[in-house]
């Protein structure tokens, strides 16, 4: 089962999305000043991430979606990334580079198929 693991820093609450095997699939979209805001970032995820159109950035003349989104984009490095917008245009969760837009896309699927029974680990 996916999960939610809070860690708390000096500067306040982040927190990564795992897959079963321990792999993380995300990580928040910024540092939150309290625990309770933290979580409120997580239920955003959560309400967001299963009807979030795809926004593929990596084709010529791509349709630029409505928000709630993944955007799929290619970072300096040349790897595969996505971020998922939440309603208000804020980037709510980014993944890690792919080498393969195929891998990019099947995270963002994993993504959508598994927040919503995801459990919170707190620290």
């Amino acid at each position: 089962m996916d999960k939610f693991v809070i860690k708390q820093s000096g500067s306040g609450y982040t927190f990564n999305l795992k897959a079963a095997n321990g792999e993380v699939i995300g990580t928040g979209g910024e540092v939150y000043n309290t625990l309770d805001t933290c979580k409120k970032g997580i239920a955003s995820v959560v309400k967001n991430a299963p009807i979030a159109a795809v926004e593929d950035q990596t084709v010529d003349g791509y349709k630029a979606e409505k928000c709630p989104k993944f955007e799929i984009y290619l970072d300096k490095a040349g790897e595969y990334r996505f971020r998922l917008k939440a309603t208000n245009g804020e980037p709510i969760l980014a993944s890690e580079g792919y080498t393969a837009k195929v891998n990019c896309k099947n995270g963002i699927e994993s993504v959508r198929k598994n927040v919503v029974d995801a459990t919170i680990e707190v620290p």
